[in-house]
């Protein structure tokens, strides 16, 4: 009913909905309490996000992405799964000279291969895994230096703290995706997922 309605001429523009299909490339899991990962073959998600993982809970505690909060306050977990793309961290290691940057050194759980530039995918983006799990895409997983410095360590980059330094530059809108679990289950590798990609608009 409501469509039939004519777009008011100042309103936004309105960007479809649409479907991608993509696949599984990795699966990762960080349960030594650091948040850097290990390839293992498949994840078990709970409503708190991976069992055992560095980043499971329902909750969580503030930190410097939440200004507005003092830090260490409790609250919702939308960052329980880490999501990057093959490409992506290809050209982050291009700009970063050096010869790769794997997904663990970043504390992925989900490498997703097929989708073009992943990390811009809009909240709300929900990820449909063939073996029945849900994730809902919250953000896009800024850059920060712990991850630069992981980077430096195991690329062994003569100078640990200038990579730490220049991968937040190098990873800007590269670094993937923060999401939250919505239907829990197992994710195989190589196992297909169906990208639902929400309609969008910039209000202003």
């Amino acid at each position: 009913m409501l469509d039939s309605f004519a777009r008011r001429d100042d309103g936004p523009d309105i960007v479809s909905a649409r479907k991608l299909l993509a696949e599984v490339a990795g699966v990762y899991d960080a349960p030594f309490g650091h948040f850097q990962s290990r390839d293992v073959d498949e994840l078990t998600l709970t409503f708190e996000g991976v069992s055992g993982d560095f980043h499971a809970g329902i909750t969580r505690r503030s930190g410097g992405r939440e200004p507005w909060y003092p830090r260490g306050t409790e609250i919702r977990n939308e960052r329980q799964i880490s999501i990057v793309a093959p490409d992506e961290l290809a050209e982050i290691a291009r700009r970063m000279e050096i010869r790769e940057v794997r997904p663990e050194w970043i504390g992925a759980n989900l490498l997703i291969s097929g989708v073009p530039q992943l990390s811009m995918l809009p909240a709300g983006t929900l990820l449909f895994f063939a073996g029945g799990v849900t994730i809902k895409v919250d953000a896009q997983n800024g850059p920060c230096r712990v991850a630069g410095r992981a980077v430096a360590e195991n690329a062994h980059m003569r100078d640990h703290e200038a990579g730490s330094l220049l991968f937040p530059k190098a990873a800007k809108r590269l670094r993937g995706l923060v999401g939250w679990v919505e239907k829990p289950g197992t994710v195989k590798r190589g196992e297909k997922v169906s990208v639902r990609i929400p309609e969008q608009w910039i209000y202003n």
